[in-house]
């Protein structure tokens, strides 16, 4: 058994996962991220700014720091979305090298989309089931469906909470037609860009057992939900949303001005604007494809990146 850690710089946050590990076995031990939004302004120009750089390099080396002074034995960094489609990504690779000591793999949707599954699927007593992983971040969205612990069917698509939160502009106290566009938008996307494959897979095999969320915008959902300030690893796994109560939040969250939504119990202060597009995808794609519930993990990429 070994103690690792897992660094994942994404478009809007840094989350670090510290794990004993054994074989394909994960223990958390710690686990916690920091939103530096390494996205923001990002998606006109392709290009990373500095100050977005640097937090993130700065985050990834307290974390590096803190994972081993809790006996870390390896310390690992992987990069998304954003540090895949950014013309100077090298610069952020290098900010982390100077500052962290750490080098950095980016890794590509298809590998993000791989890994979530197998996270998930490694949930004891799922092995046999038919799963489909709805991995929303901050600039893509992965989605996975297999059995037996076995993807057959795999994608990323340019769709993200941060994406959508720039595209869209909501304002700090959006109104009802700003929530109908969005619905608007993220259809006529979800039916271009995957309905008719994804659509294909769910009719050869049927609505799957299990559909299931890994982005940290279904953790932050099922913690509003729930009402809950505390992180519960075991709550937050047991929620399941209805449509309906997918639905409800996602209007109740738009209701509200910006102030409002960040004293919201389980929600930081600093993702009360993205939470607003990251659960509205969510919604978009239970309803495009008629499935019956979305579950919540915290069993996703870093699960599978310690072991792979």
């Amino acid at each position: 058994m070994t103690r690792r850690a897992i660094i994942d710089v994404g478009t809007n946050s840094v989350k670090v996962l510290l794990a004993e590990v054994d074989g394909h076995d994960v223990t958390p031990v710690w686990e916690t991220s920091e939103q530096t939004r390494l996205g923001r302004g990002f998606y006109e120009t392709h290009q990373l700014q500095s100050s977005a750089i640097q937090a993130t390099a700065a985050a990834v080396a307290r974390f590096a720091i803190t994972a081993r002074e809790r006996g870390a034995e390896s310390v690992r960094v992987i990069a998304t979305s954003a540090a895949r489609d950014a013309i100077n990504r090298l610069e952020l690779l290098g900010a982390i090298q100077s500052i962290a000591g750490l080098t950095t793999e980016v890794i590509s949707g298809e590998t993000e989309a791989d890994w979530a599954f197998a996270g998930v699927a490694s949930t004891p007593g799922w092995s046999a089931d038919r799963i489909l992983v709805l991995d929303v971040g901050g600039g893509s969205t992965e989605f996975i469906l297999g059995a037996g612990g076995h993807a057959e069917f795999r994608t990323s698509l340019k769709l993200g909470s941060v994406r959508m939160l720039e595209q869209l502009q909501p304002g700090d106290a959006p109104t009802p037609d700003a929530l109908a566009r969005c619905r608007t938008t993220l259809d006529a996307f979800l039916q271009r860009e995957i309905a008719p494959s994804l659509g294909t897979a769910l009719a050869q095999g049927g609505i799957p057992t299990r559909t299931v969320g890994v982005g940290g915008s279904t953790a932050l959902l099922a913690l509003i939900h729930l009402g809950r300030r505390e992180f519960d690893r075991d709550l937050i796994e047991a929620t399941r949303f209805t449509p309906a109560e997918l639905s409800s939040l996602v209007e109740k969250l738009w209701s509200l001005p910006i102030d409002q939504r960040r004293q919201l119990p389980g929600l930081p202060p600093e993702r009360a604007d993205v939470i607003l597009t990251g659960a509205a995808i969510y919604e978009a794609i239970l309803r495009t494809f008629a499935l019956p519930h979305l579950g919540v993990s915290l069993r996703g990429l870093r699960f599978a990146a310690l072991i792979h």
